[in-house]
């Protein structure tokens, strides 16, 4: 990674310069493209944030459930999203993205459409826990901005990847078993409730949303969530252009062959995770071999940043519901390299003699 990143005397120049404001392909399906614009260039100004895989794969040590898991080895026994924002802040990050539903459709808020959520987690708070609402609530009392991660239909359970369906079983796709039938309609109920339950949400992050089975929708999608949240950015991972998502998205360790241009001139998000290996869901151990160090993640934001895209770095909780171990130290040699690049900055240009 280092051997195609910005050196590290780069990293001063973006920290202490504004992010520029420069033209870009106006969306053609858009009526307000003024704000849009408005709400891209703040987006930029975060330049780094924290993506928060947790959820059934954390527990079954999978990457893509299949909605077939007991959920009750669910069971996070220290969960802190307090502890998740203070590891955010320590590494210098602006927001954070949380696997509110992954491809097991299991959801971390209590649905009123489905079993298939928090409220069937017995050995998380009884089944009565809300971690959407948590999350939401540590990360907006710390001056962070939010974001939901939505994972829309796919084929998830492929007997390519180790991943079959217990026998006689339908494929869920990765939506309770009730959106069978009309998966349209049915995110369209849970979309409701997460824009419309947890105040103003800053992004939907939504991943999938070219499918076979919903992406003749997205448009119809996209407006949507437009009419509930006008102010939320909407990111469809890996979108193209800004006539398919607010932001254009590229998820470093799927698409290696879709390089950030040079020349991007487009509000972008490059997605990356601290696994040397690609994995984002949290798996035992990390150790110095398969967890990226702090330099490379700066580097690589550097690179992001000088190129008019945000860094999301995903550093997953583990079972207990923390960031422990080699992550949080991460986060911790993160924030310290940014903090001494602004301060030798800063030293720099203060005049001698003041």
């Amino acid at each position: 990674m280092s051997q195609s990143c910005l050196g590290f005397s780069l990293i001063l120049a973006f920290l202490l310069s504004a992010t520029s404001v420069t033209s870009v392909k106006e969306p053609s399906d858009r009526k307000s493209s003024t704000e849009l614009s408005v709400l891209q260039e703040a987006f930029l100004d975060l330049r780094l944030g924290l993506f928060l895989h947790f959820n059934m794969g954390t527990f079954v040590g999978l990457e893509w459930a299949n909605g077939y898991e007991d959920p009750a080895v669910f069971a996070p026994s220290k969960l802190d999203c307090a502890q998740w924002a203070e590891a955010a802040k320590a590494a210098g990050m602006k927001y954070a993205v949380l696997t509110v539903k992954h491809t097991g459709g299991w959801c971390l808020w209590d649905s009123a459409h489905t079993n298939h959520d928090i409220a069937s987690f017995v050995n998380y708070k009884g089944g009565k826990g809300d971690i959407v609402r948590e999350f939401v609530d540590a990360f907006r009392a710390r001056g962070l901005k939010v974001g939901f991660y939505y994972c829309f239909p796919g084929d998830y359970a492929r007997s390519d990847i180790g991943r079959t369906l217990p026998e006689g079983k339908p494929d869920l796709h990765g939506l309770p078993p009730e959106a069978a039938g009309d998966f349209v309609g049915f995110m369209k109920l849970q979309l409701t409730e997460l824009l419309t339950d947890y105040g103003p949400i800053d992004l939907i992050w939504i991943d999938q949303h070219h499918n076979k089975y919903t992406s003749a929708h997205w448009p119809e999608l996209r407006e949507f969530m437009k009419s509930l949240q006008p102010n939320c950015l909407i990111l469809g991972n890996n979108a193209r252009s800004l006539d398919d998502s607010d932001i254009v998205g590229y998820e470093r360790p799927v698409l290696r062959n879709r390089k950030l241009p040079d020349d991007n001139m487009l509000p972008s998000e490059m997605c990356d995770t601290i696994y040397a290996h690609g994995q984002w869901f949290w798996h035992e151990p990390a150790t110095e071999a398969n967890i990226k160090t702090a330099k490379e993640v700066v580097d690589f934001l550097a690179f992001c940043n000088e190129r008019r895209a945000n860094l999301l770095l995903n550093v997953p909780p583990d079972q207990d519901g923390l960031i422990s171990g080699l992550h949080l130290q991460r986060l911790r040699e993160i924030g310290a390299l940014l903090r001494a690049a602004t301060e030798a900055g800063e030293a720099e240009a203060t005049p001698s003699g003041l």
